[in-house]
């Protein structure tokens, strides 16, 4: 997708296909949408452009985490500390953690408290909930 001078979108709707949305000054909608890992461009040439993301902290609550966490990290903190720092590359809640990892809450949320006073994730309140995200320290331990 690119802003084309005089209110026009360009959409790369397939590799081989393009479409030049007139904006008109009705702008573009972002649509959060639990039905979609990534961002979706909605073409409707008779609607306005559309994009749909996946809501946050809601949107993956079905996916569930079956790999073994890197070795060197998981010997160093643990191995669910180590697989809820491998679920923090983008901001999730307590409860999220615990549905992907088949843990409780209390659980999760004791992980995090140590993880957070270490320094190795963030946290920041977004409404009623209080989201988690790997701090550049937690990205150079995974790595």
């Amino acid at each position: 997708m690119e802003d084309l001078p005089g209110g026009t979108l360009a959409v790369d709707a397939l590799p081989t296909q393009r479409h030049d949305l007139a904006v008109d000054g009705n702008g573009v909608a972002f649509t959060p949408s639990l039905f979609c890992d990534h961002a979706v461009t909605v073409v409707d040439l008779a609607l306005p452009p559309r994009i749909r993301y996946p809501a946050r902290s809601l949107a993956t609550v079905w996916h569930t985490d079956t790999t073994t966490p890197p070795t060197a990290p998981a010997d160093l903190l643990g191995r669910t500390r180590a697989r809820i720092l491998g679920h923090l590359a983008q901001p999730t809640s307590t409860t999220e953690l615990a549905q992907r990892l088949g843990v409780t809450p209390g659980t999760v949320s004791r992980h995090l408290g140590v993880l957070h006073r270490t320094g190795l994730v963030t946290r920041a309140r977004h409404g009623h909930f209080v989201l988690y995200l790997r701090s550049p320290l937690g990205d150079r331990l995974l790595t």
